[in-house]
């Protein structure tokens, strides 16, 4: 089927859109009698959506949630979880989504990093974080939600302010990105624009709306009065019966997804996926092995490949017809938006030269929260006019081609990228440490297949100490995915002429051969 490819605004400007992000559901395409989200056995209609986020809106405001206050949510995907972002758009404040497979110390990292006066959840939930983090009572909104009140310390928020989405960098905590409605509603036009999304859209949410890429999907199916259905999985076939059993018509994923439905999900060879008219992927480059199996099994889904970082939301796709292209290519420029790449001093780079990779749009960020001088990194200005909006850096190296295509080279900085998530290797050092087995410890991404990069640490274990232990112990703060797959011991860490660790090293080792596992 063709597909548009749509050049950054321009004269036009883009066109007119709610303020605010609750007001979405007043569109005309939210008809009344219309599936909005489906979640299994249980649905709503947006007639009922619209009910439910008034009804917590109106609670949120008596148990003393002012405008400018930030929100948490800590909810596994469900209705609840949609009526909360909405509530919290309603009620005038922040809100800041915590992805449920977080352990309490991540959890409670958030929640006073931000400064959040209540947090959302469920009993169960709350339950297992009262005591680590000594919450109090919650009041019971339904059956399902828990409304606790909390003690920050003040801080005054941009004006605007819409979510607070916390990553991973390669050094120290998560920090929170700061969105905007308009750059959250910006993203959903855009998205909306190039893959066609229509109110006829069954969409199938499996990533979890931590993840600006899974929240825009359900702003995004509001905006066009779609129907988004929802759904944890463990196993590649249940996503299978999803598809089958909704009549789907998209899916977005990261690759590990993809190797799970082409190298565990028998029934994908057999299930009818006929109404499947599109699979989106982002969170990593999906190997060429995957991409043909995924291809051998749906012939008429369309793949589209997306590049994207959460300061500043999606930043280039690869048409399908442009599928194949070339290895590495992250496609050319969302609508809207110009992507370009400098070089270390500054200077545009030429066709076929590497360079850092540079957007300028309506949905870069505004920053980090509380954290002005990572900001400046980040936003930095724009270097063919310095009145104008920041430009994000985004810290990887890209080739822009003579045919406005860029290709992928590797990251600038440190940071792991591992099934879709962006992981600190400082964080998980930490943790580490922390459990008095090591001496010292590096934790490091190895190439994988499936998972992009798989976490390795390497150790100097304490004189009688034990790497197991430390694995073990780790496995009960962090969750799963920032686990390393593997401890290796040496007797000494690489360091560089200044005594760093010598990090380069260490992947060269074990990337050609070199190292030893124990």
């Amino acid at each position: 089927m063709p597909w548009p490819v749509t050049s950054m605004a321009g004269g036009s400007g883009p066109e007119p859109g709610p303020v605010r992000l609750h007001q979405l559901l007043e569109n005309p395409a939210c008809s009344e009698h219309r599936i909005a989200l489906i979640s299994g056995d249980a649905s709503l209609t947006y007639a009922a959506l619209r009910r439910e986020v008034e009804a917590l809106a109106e609670r949120l405001v008596a148990a003393g949630v002012s405008p400018g206050d930030r929100v948490a949510i800590l909810l596994p995907k469900s209705l609840g979880e949609c009526v909360a972002i909405f509530a919290i758009s309603r009620a005038g404040a922040t809100f800041v989504p915590i992805h449920p497979s977080l352990r309490p110390r991540q959890v409670r990292h958030i929640v006073e990093d931000c400064g959040a006066t209540t947090l959302i959840t469920d009993p169960a939930s709350h339950a297992k974080l009262a005591a680590a983090m000594d919450l109090p009572a919650g009041e019971t909104a339904g059956s399902e939600l828990s409304i606790v009140r909390l003690d920050p310390v003040a801080s005054e928020p941009p004006p605007d302010l819409a979510a607070i989405l916390y990553t991973s960098g390669s050094t120290g905590l998560p920090k929170g990105v700061m969105l905007s409605h308009d750059n959250l509603l910006a993203g959903t036009r855009i998205v909306r624009t190039y893959l066609r999304i229509t109110p006829d859209e069954r969409i199938l949410s499996v990533l979890p709306f931590a993840f600006d890429y899974g929240l825009n999907q359900l702003l995004t199916c509001v905006e066009q009065g779609a129907c988004l259905i929802l759904l944890e999985f463990r196993f590649g076939d249940e996503v299978v019966r999803a598809v089958e059993r909704h009549r789907v018509t998209g899916l977005a994923g990261v690759p590990t997804l993809w190797t799970l439905l082409t190298r565990a999900a028998p029934r994908l060879a057999k299930a009818d996926l006929s109404s499947l008219r599109y699979l989106t992927n982002s969170g990593g480059a999906v190997p060429l092995a995957t991409l043909q199996r995924l291809r051998d099994a749906l012939p008429r889904t369309d793949i589209v490949l997306m590049y994207g970082l959460t300061e500043a939301f999606r930043s280039t796709w690869l048409p399908p017809d442009e599928f194949g292209l070339r290895p590495g290519c992250i496609g050319r420029a969302i609508p809207e938006t110009e992507i370009f790449a400098v070089t270390e001093d500054g200077r545009r780079t030429r066709p076929g030269e590497p360079g850092i990779l540079m957007h300028r749009g309506p949905t870069v960020s505004l920053g980090y929260w509380n954290r002005p001088d990572d900001t400046r990194r980040v936003l930095v200005p724009d270097p063919s006019d310095s009145s104008a909006p920041p430009v994000c850096r985004s810290g990887d190296i890209v080739i822009e081609e003579a045919d406005g295509t860029f290709t992928f080279v590797g990251r600038a900085d440190a940071m792991i990228k591992s099934s879709g998530f962006r992981i600190s290797p400082t964080e998980v050092e930490e943790a580490l440490m922390e459990t008095g087995a090591l001496r010292t410890v590096a934790v490091i991404g190895l190439p994988d297949a499936a998972l992009g990069q798989r976490i390795v640490a390497v150790a100097v274990p304490v004189e009688g100490g034990d790497p197991g232990t430390a694995l073990r112990a780790v496995r009960a703060i962090l969750p799963a995915h920032m686990v390393p797959a593997a401890i290796e011991t040496v007797d000494a860490l690489p360091t560089t002429p200044n005594g760093k660790v010598d990090y380069k090293r260490l992947v060269t080792e074990r990337t050609t051969g070199e190292g030893h596992d124990v």
